[in-house]
This record gives structure tokens, C-alpha cells and sequence, in this order.
């Protein structure tokens, strides 16, 4: 799915002659900034369509929604390839508007086992790397084949659609969760208005606590991720001879700097996939649902104070060059991140007894997380048009950092207790 999702965030969209941010008649927003926004204003949107769709989806039908899905969104992308730049950015959220539904109904796969945690932490070190893995093919494309930055998306994903439907394929024969794992786990069932309804309101304290923190480390997350090319570049990180070395700290043409950053994002991602692969995967090992959960919020504490902690050694000069501490701060944000949207509501609902899915629970999250994504984009260019990516990025780091440690912490306490409480027919 990320083949289809992040190529076009490895581009600058720069005007070839001028070096300079393409305009859009004038409007202050950059270029770049305005197809982030559009393609996350439709995955958002996707968002709040699946708490219904993910929720009630049916086993029969999730194979071929997912194929649809993916057909839809590279459907998309041709249009981006060959309409004039205002128009790609319509093209651009349709390509994000089916996107969203794809990671609910693959998680229905997944959760309710006894190997749930580790099977979903292997799916989120999957989108860690994808996401890196498909940015270098996209400047692979456009630098060794010459392909355009608006026709890059679409031969990306074009390379990734036979594999993705041979493991569509393959996903698609897993059997369902065995006595065992619902003994364990509890039974997942598809969940209607009234028992959506009813779940949020029985959880709400640690819910909206979970929101908050969800709402800023979404946007931040998005804010690394869709304009790491801008943030390696002011670092003066690029790549030789096979290695990563810091260069000039100095902003240097981006175009330029661009061709010495083959492989940048998969050297900086991939120690972070495996790092939260482990971590994660840890978890599946304790099998009673109270103290995993414990340790799961343990780990997204751990997660978010890294955030800052890494910040303030690397501005303070002090053993943290530019690209470990954008190791450092990506491990923090994919520990408190990847959990909502995996295994913290698999874990929620086994130490509770609640009847439903975490795909609903997953979802109300991604609706609210993605909307701050869109409104940190928006302040960086409107509120903040004197900051660079670099700069934005650290002062964003630090309030990320401690608002997501305290609000975690009050989360953890509320469903702890809840959890001791809660009678196993919450929910209904």
C-alpha cells in the first residue's frame, strides 16, 4: 500500500530554472505542503468512512475490498501524471481517499490471537521501512530512469502492484482465530452503530486522554516522514561510498542534494523498524492482558520522552550527530505511535472482555490523528513562514515529547483501573 501512498513525498516539486517552491497563483502555501495536505485531507477522510466500513466489514469481502482499494488509488495517480499542477492536487486526495481503509482491513486479519502482538509488530515494522524503501525507488526512478517528479508515483506504485496482489492472496488464507486465541483474546466481531457508540462511552476518559496524544504524534509523524527530504537536506546529511556522513550543516539546492540521497531514508528507517520489531515483539511473551498492557503503555511513555530527550543532547552538541538523532527521534515516535494502530486496543479490549474489533478503535484515532496533521502543516507555512523544516521540527519535537508522556500516563492509570473493574460484558 505505501508504494502507492509516499513516492511523491520523495519530491521536492521545485521549478527547475529558479530552484523555487512551485507557486500555486500566488498562494503562500508551497507547493509541496498543498499535495501533503490534499492527499492527508482524503486519507482523513477515508479515516472516518472506515470506522463504519473497517468496523462491519465482512471476512468474505475484505480481499477483494483491498484490490479495489489499491486499483482506485493508482487509478489516481495517473491523473497526477498528467494534469496541470493545480489539478494534481484533486488528484492527490483521490489518491489518499481509498489509502485509508486498506490498514483496518488487513489488522482484521491479525488481531484476536494469542500471537497478536508479534504478528502486528511485524505489520508495523513493515510500513517503518516501506515508507523508506519506496522513497529511495521513487528517487531511484526519476534520477536513474529520468522519469518526471509528477509521473514518479505512478510507475512506483506500477512496480508494486503484482506483489501486492500475490500477498493479498496470501493474507487472505489465514484461518481465523482458533478456541485458544478467543479464550485468550476474547471473540472480535463486527461492530454496529450501537455497540461503536456504546464502547467509546464506556472508555471515555482514557479514550479522549488517547486522542490528544494521538492527535500531535500523528502529526508529527507525518511532519518527518513527508518532509524528511527537506530535514536531511539542512542536516547536510548525504550519502557515500555505501555510508551516511554529515556534510555542511548550511542549506544547500535541494535538487542537488538530492542526488547524494540514494539510499538515506532506508538507512535511517531500518534500524528503527528492528528496534520497534523487538521491543514490540517482547510483548507477546506476557500473556496476562493486564501487565501487557501495562507494559505497552510503558513502552509508549519510553517512546515519546525519547523524543525530547535525543532533541535536547543533539542541540546541545552533546555525542548526537545529525543522523542518529533522526534515529533516535524516529525509534521514539514509531514506540508511541505504531501501538494505536496495532496492538494497544487488541490489548484493551482482552483486558477488558469487551465485545468488538480494535479496528474501530483504531480508526477513531486515525480520524482525529490525521485532521492535527493537517493543522500542524497548515500552521508551519501560514503561522510559521520564517521557519525552516529543520527548525519547525525540533520546537514541534519538544511539545510532542512532553504533552504525550503526561497524557499516556493519566491513560494508563484510567485503563488500569478499568480493566480491574470492567465486567466482561462492557461494551454491549
Amino acid at each position: 500500500m505505501y508504494a502507492f501512498r509516499k513516492p511523491f513525498s520523495a519530491a521536492s516539486y521545485q521549478d527547475a530554472v529558479t530552484g523555487e517552491p512551485l507557486a500555486l497563483d500566488g498562494a503562500s502555501i508551497r507547493l509541496k505542503t498543498a499535495l501533503v495536505l490534499s492527499q492527508i485531507v482524503g486519507y482523513a477522510l477515508s479515516k472516518f468512512l472506515g470506522i463504519k466500513i473497517c468496523s462491519e466489514v465482512t471476512r468474505r469481502r475484505r480481499a477483494w475490498s483491498l484490490i479495489l482499494l489499491i486499483v482506485l488509488a493508482e487509478s489516481a495517480l495517473v491523473l497526477f501524471a498528467v494534469v496541470p499542477p493545480r489539478w494534481k492536487l484533486l488528484a492527490i486526495f483521490f489518491n489518499g481517499l481509498p489509502l485509508g481503509l486498506v490498514w483496518g482491513m488487513v489488522v482484521w486479519y491479525l488481531e484476536g490471537r494469542r500471537a497478536s502482538e508479534f504478528l502486528l509488530a511485524g505489520l508495523s515494522c513493515s510500513f517503518i521501512v516501506s515508507s523508506a524503501i519506496v522513497k529511495d525507488v521513487g528517487l531511484f526512478v526519476m534520477d536513474s530512469w529520468g522519469v518526471s517528479e509528477s509521473a514518479m508515483p505512478l510507475v512506483t506504485g506500477l512496480l508494486f502492484l503484482g506483489p501486492f496482489l500475490f500477498f493479498v492472496w496470501m493474507l487472505d488464507q489465514l484461518p481465523d482465530p482458533d478456541a485458544s486465541d478467543v479464550a485468550e483474546r476474547c471473540h472480535r466481531e463486527p461492530m454496529d452503530s450501537r455497540r461503536r457508540f456504546a464502547f467509546f462511552g464506556h472508555f471515555l476518559t482514557g479514550m479522549l486522554l488517547l486522542l490528544v496524544v494521538y492527535f500531535f504524534i500523528t502529526a508529527y509523524r507525518d511532519y518527518r516522514d513527508n518532509y524528511g527530504i527537506e530535514i536531511v537536506v539542512e542536516l547536510g546529511l548525504r550519502d557515500v561510498a555505501g555510508g551516511t556522513e554529515a556534510a555542511r550543516p548550511d542549506p544547500v539546492d535541494p535538487e542537488a542534494a538530492r542526488r547524494h540521497l540514494s539510499h538515506i531514508f532506508t538507512r535511517t528507517e531500518t534500524p528503527v523498524a528492528f528496534g520497534i520489531l523487538i521491543a514490540l515483539s517482547l510483548l507477546s511473551l506476557v500473556r496476562d492482558n493486564r501487565w501487557g498492557l501495562t507494559g505497552m503503555f510503558a513502552l509508549m511513555m519510553a517512546g515519546s520522552a525519547l523524543m525530547g530527550i535525543s532533541t535536547y543532547l543533539f542541540r546541545q552538541h552533546a555525542m548526537i550527530d545529525g543522523l542518529l538523532w533522526i534515529i533516535l527521534v524516529g525509534l521514539g515516535t514509531y514506540l508511541t505511535y505504531v501501538p494505536f494502530g496495532s496492538m494497544l486496543f487488541d490489548r484493551v479490549i482482552a483486558s477488558t472482555r469487551s465485545i468488538g474489533t480494535a479496528v474501530f478503535g483504531i480508526y477513531v484515532m486515525d480520524a482525529i490523528g490525521y485532521v492535527g496533521s493537517i493543522g500542524v502543516q497548515i500552521y508551519d507555512d501560514l503561522m510559521a513562514p520564517n521557519s525552516t523544516r529543520l527548525e519547525f521540527f525540533i520546537g514541534l519535537t519538544y511539545f510532542v515529547s512532553v504533552l504525550s508522556t503526561v497524557c499516556l500516563l493519566g491513560s494508563c492509570v484510567y485503563f488500569l483501573f478499568r480493566s480491574h473493574r470492567v465486567s466482561p460484558n462492557a461494551g454491549r
